[in-house]
């Protein structure tokens, strides 16, 4: 017949099995983070975007000046599907400018900073805009949608392409991951849709500090140099 242990006793042998179930779930969270073998770049995001992140890296040297607010990308994120419209009201997404650097920016017409930012986004589309570079600034305005427009015709603003999301479910998108805080947000986002950097709050993006990042994001390898 088993000797049944006493309580004194049971609790004493309970005691290194509790100690090694701590320890065993201590290295299983060690691996999950760490991975086994030591630390491995890019855990916790998309594998995809680690290029976007080594851009970030060579290009962070110049966030300087006009643009010393920007925050490079630590960690390799492909942004959600962002949807909106363009002009004719026809469907847009973020993927359609795939293999260009692309500026996200997201602005409002009753955001003062935003109206004062758009001049040097327009400047910035017509120096760099083309095959390897677009400005896409979506306007998040909920009410009269003609109120952009205007904005845009009366201001001269020619070269920014018009794209609008009257219910701001861009904003929230990127509120969700924690890359919109406020108006007016920017994200610059490589050609598989992965950040490179992002900006709260508005830049001088007509600046030489500013065409030099872009540029240097646009030829990476040239940031090295």
């Amino acid at each position: 017949m088993p000797e049944t242990p006493s309580p004194r006793t049971a609790a004493t042998r309970r005691i290194p099995l509790a100690i090694g179930a701590v320890m065993v779930g201590a290295a299983i969270g060690f691996a999950g983070v760490y991975g086994i073998g030591g630390f491995k770049p890019g855990v916790g995001g998309d594998s995809a975007c680690n290029g976007a992140v080594a851009v970030a890296r060579k290009i962070a040297p110049l966030a300087q000046g006009e643009l010393a607010a920007l925050t490079m990308a630590t960690r390799p994120l492909k942004l959600p599907v962002l949807a909106f419209s363009d002009a004719d009201g026809k469907p847009r997404k973020l993927s359609d400018w795939r293999g260009k650097i692309v500026l996200v920016n997201l602005l409002a017409t009753w955001c003062v900073p935003s109206r004062k930012e758009m001049p040097a986004l327009d400047s910035l589309q017509t120096k760099l805009g083309g095959t390897d570079f677009e400005v896409v600034a979506i306007n998040i305005d909920t009410r009269d949608p003609e109120k952009p427009k205007n904005f845009l015709k009366d201001a001269n603003l020619t070269r920014l392409g018009y794209y609008s999301d009257t219910k701001a479910k861009v904003f929230q998108d990127l509120k969700n991951i924690g890359k919109a805080l406020g108006m007016p947000t920017s994200v610059l986002v490589d050609g598989q849709g992965c950040e490179i950097a992002n900006i709260a709050g508005p830049a001088e993006w007509a600046s030489d500090d500013a065409v030099k990042l872009i540029k240097a994001a646009v030829r990476p390898a040239a940031a090295g140099s």
